[in-house]
């Protein structure tokens, strides 16, 4: 008995130390394997888009879907779950689309977290909540407004005490840290040596 229960421990032990972990992958599809429900709330924005490709994302915990395309000079990312609810807006910005007082804030926890950091990529991200009407929210990313509800994600690569690793970080619109995790290398299944 007692084996079992320190066999228990030692799993509930390592999934509890890997869930700040990004263990995400993401696969190309077609736009017929893409829920039909999300085409239908984002179709008229994809009208004049450009450049758009449909992937399925696959991590630890979930299943989502997600369209990227370029539209008036700007990348968006578009993620759904797997039913084809919205999950969030996303919009690659640079360092100067941030309103400096906020970024000031996102470069200290920086600094402080990290012996060495460099920025890699900076999303502007509008999530879809229950308060707000889904298309609210894509009419807010689409105009590209600074909203108190916006967040930041950005992905740095880091060093730490001990190594160097790629760290998904998220940050409120006033610069506050909202979570951290780390990310995995891309996939390079596809290569053959």
């Amino acid at each position: 008995m007692k084996k079992y229960s320190i066999f228990f421990f030692v799993i509930l032990l390592g999934t509890f130390m890997n869930a700040q972990n990004k263990y995400e992958r993401e696969y190309r599809i077609r736009k017929t394997q893409f829920p039909s429900a999300a085409l239908q709330l984002i179709a008229e924005k994809l009208e004049d888009a450009r450049r758009i490709k449909f992937y399925r994302e696959t991590d630890s915990a979930k299943v989502s879907y997600e369209v990227k395309f370029k539209k008036d000079r700007l990348w968006y990312s578009v993620e759904f779950d797997d039913k084809g609810v919205l999950e969030d807006v996303e919009i690659l910005i640079k360092e100067v689309d941030i309103p400096e007082e906020t970024f000031h804030k996102i470069t200290d926890y920086l600094s402080s977290s990290f012996t060495k950091y460099r920025i890699k990529r900076i999303q502007q991200q509008y999530p879809a909540t229950p308060k707000k009407p889904l298309d609210k929210t894509i009419n807010n990313a689409f105009q590209n407004l600074i909203l108190p509800t916006i967040n930041y994600e950005i992905m740095v690569g880091g060093k730490k005490d001990v190594g160097y690793y790629e760290y998904e970080l998220l940050f409120g619109s006033d610069g506050s840290f909202k979570k951290s995790r780390k990310s995995l290398p891309p996939n390079y299944d596809h290569v053959l040596y």
